[in-house]
């Protein structure tokens, strides 16, 4: 599918073997996502709109160009609070919100516990970063809550995805590109990438 970018660029494959590892300690860890964050950034804002600008060199003037679009992120809580810092560096005026959506075990449905968006939209593009595209409901949920909200222009991007998520965010929501940086072979029985990771938000912050 056209709009799904999965990343080929050899450090997010090297970063993120690294991240699977179930050796690799959580300090580590949220070292590797901030990074993978930073390049998967990089492949994601490809497209942005540019203006002409002139900056004063110590030998004269320049013609250049500035981001002429506002940038929000929104990580869905928990997990994809990991990946804010890696997209900040690259952006740092980016705007932040919050998003907090829990999977159900039992129905593996997200169920919504926080949402700090502004009243009307402040930003041009919105970042839904999320590091596990599992069943893609709680995907799905967001980009929903988004668009209720105003948004316009919403991409999703994440760490690893399982077919089953792909399908039901491109299905739900067909005019959001996804920017991956690998996709896994399928979901177990209980709702989890094989072979994935484990739980993104456990191994961040050391509580599995």
């Amino acid at each position: 599918m056209s709009h799904v970018h999965v990343s080929q660029h050899p450090l997010v494959k090297h970063k993120l073997t690294l991240l699977r590892d179930i050796n690799t300690k959580p300090k580590k860890f949220r070292e590797l996502v901030r990074e993978i964050s930073i390049l998967l950034a990089y492949e994601t804002t490809a497209d942005m709109l540019l203006n002409d600008t002139t900056v004063t060199t110590p030998m004269g003037e320049a013609h250049g160009q500035e981001i002429g679009e506002k940038i929000g992120l929104i990580p869905v809580l928990r997990a994809g609070l990991g990946m804010v810092e890696g997209v900040w560096e690259m952006m740092p005026s980016a705007e932040v919100w919050h998003i907090g959506l829990f999977r159900d075990e039992r129905t593996l449905k997200p169920i919504a516990y926080y949402n700090r968006l502004p009243i009307s939209p402040t930003v041009d593009i919105c970042l839904v970063l999320d590091p596990m595209l599992a069943t893609g409901g709680s995907a799905s949920a967001t980009v929903d809550i988004l668009k209720k909200w105003g948004a316009k222009k919403i991409k999703y991007m994440g760490l690893l995805a399982a077919p089953e998520g792909i399908a039901r965010l491109t299905g739900d929501h067909p005019d959001v590109p996804l920017f991956l940086a690998a996709v896994d072979e399928r979901l177990n029985d209980i709702g989890y990438i094989v072979p994935g990771l484990g739980d993104a938000g456990d191994r961040q912050f050391g509580t599995g």
